[in-house]
């Protein structure tokens, strides 16, 4: 089922929840951990991102050092594959530019299509963790805008290969990324904004904000969206704060704003345990507000803390 449909179905706010795939080496069972305390609240579907590979120097027995590129996460494809298999839920796997060939994106879409998933986000990506800025591969696709088109050409039936006649039409419902703050890189709002349109004008059906902790900064990035011309559903990305070292990770990796009162607040905390109750009350309160204002899924980035969580999901529920 698509992320639309479930939206179109629904007589009230539904629940989404993304995942990160376990290290190379960690077996299912730790998503299925996870997910398990979770999914009482019957979500609508689950994200799973996806993480480039890295670029490491090792040395060789001569004392030079040779670069070498390691995935440390599995892909997506077999993680969504278990969890519909496991839940009975709906999954949206991400799909990235960096470290993909055109030919490596057509074949894991096409892998996706065989085992029945309805949805993809398409994202960019970032730069991976030791180097400055993203580089396509030289194969690939530079921009979500362009990946966009890929999975928009399937859609339609149109395979890399120029002699492939008669191709089988996939039917993804493709969701994209919107910055309530801008994206990073973006010289300012109203050139994101732009970008955004460019892919919902490309084909993209839904969009999953970055996480924010105001909620004006959603209620009115939402409205100039609108605005523009931008009409698909926004789906507003949340994320619990529950250390103290998050009030400076969190804006300089993400260019997202702490609200003052929420800082002041989180300042005041003696233990980690005290910051992740605070966190939750934020996280109600945020999650009622934008339930309120009709938004139409809740999505929240569950990353290492389920349990926080479940406590915010279970108060407005």
């Amino acid at each position: 089922m698509k992320v639309t449909e479930h939206i179109a179905q629904a007589k009230d706010t539904r629940i989404s929840f993304e995942v990160l795939p376990p290290l190379k080496g960690k077996s299912i069972d730790s998503i299925y951990d996870h997910l398990d305390p979770l999914m009482e609240f019957k979500p609508a579907f689950i994200n799973v991102t996806y993480h480039r590979s890295e670029h490491m120097f090792k040395k060789k027995a001569d004392g030079s050092f040779e670069k070498v590129e390691i995935r440390k996460r599995p892909g997506t494809v077999g993680i969504c594959a278990a969890l519909m298999n496991h839940y009975n839920v709906d999954t949206v796997p991400h799909l990235i530019c960096g470290g993909f060939s055109r030919e490596e994106t057509e074949n894991a879409l096409i892998d996706l299509a065989f085992i029945g998933i309805d949805n993809v986000l398409v994202l960019r990506g970032d730069a991976p963790k030791n180097e400055s800025f993203f580089e396509p591969d030289p194969h690939g696709h530079s921009y979500a805008s362009e990946l966009l088109g890929q999975v928009v050409q399937m859609n339609n039936g149109i395979y890399l290969e120029d002699d492939l006649q008669g191709g089988v039409k996939t039917n993804f419902c493709i969701g994209v990324a919107g910055y309530p703050e801008k994206h990073f890189e973006a010289p300012n709002m109203q050139t994101d904004l732009a970008n955004l349109k460019r892919k919902v004008d490309g084909g993209a059906d839904y969009i999953v904000t970055q996480m924010f902790f105001d909620n004006q900064k959603y209620f009115d990035f939402v409205n100039k969206c609108r605005e523009i011309g931008i009409t698909v559903p926004i789906i507003p990305g949340l994320k619990p704060l529950t250390s103290k070292k998050q009030l400076n990770i969190l804006p300089r990796i993400f260019n997202v704003d702490i609200p003052t009162d929420f800082s002041n607040e989180i300042l005041k905390c003696k233990t980690d345990k005290e910051v992740e109750q605070v966190g939750t009350e934020w996280l109600i309160a945020q999650s009622r507000e934008l339930k309120n204002f009709g938004v139409p899924i809740l999505h929240y980035y569950t990353l290492g803390k389920p349990r926080v969580v479940r406590d915010a999901v279970a108060a407005i529920m």
